[in-house]
C-alpha cells in the first residue's frame, strides 16, 4: 500500500480549503528504462473527496499527472470538526484513502 496522503484542511467562514499532497509514482507509460524497454503505466486513475461521509468533489485523471501529485480545493458548508476523506484507485487497481479532520 502507498503511503499516507497528507491532508489539511482549514476552514475560514463557512468555506474550508482542503490540500491533498499524494504519494505515488505515476508512471506515463511512455518511458524507457536503462535496457530501452517501455516502464508500464501506473497512475492514478480516480479521486474521491467526502465531507462527512457525503462525496463533494470527483476526479479522473490519466497519465499525464506529475508524480507526487498536490490537490486542492474548496468546500462550501464546512466547519470545524467535520471530517474530509480522500480516495484514490490507480490503473493497477490499489487504492488509498486517509481522513483529516477540518480546522
Amino acid at each position: 500500500m502507498a503511503d499516507p496522503m497528507r491532508i489539511r484542511a482549514q476552514a475560514a467562514g463557512d468555506k474550508a480549503t482542503i490540500r491533498v499532497l499524494m504519494s505515488h509514482e505515476m508512471e506515463s507509460g511512455q518511458r524507457k528504462d536503462g535496457t530501452g524497454k517501455l516502464i508500464p503505466a501506473w497512475h492514478i486513475q480516480d479521486v474521491t473527496a467526502t465531507l462527512n461521509g457525503k462525496v463533494v468533489m470527483t476526479a479522473e485523471w490519466g497519465p499525464a499527472v506529475s508524480k507526487n501529485p498536490f490537490l486542492q480545493f474548496t468546500i462550501k458548508g464546512a466547519k470545524a470538526g467535520d471530517k474530509v476523506g480522500v480516495v484514490w484507485k490507480d490503473n493497477k487497481g490499489d487504492t488509498r484513502s486517509d481522513e483529516a479532520t477540518v480546522s
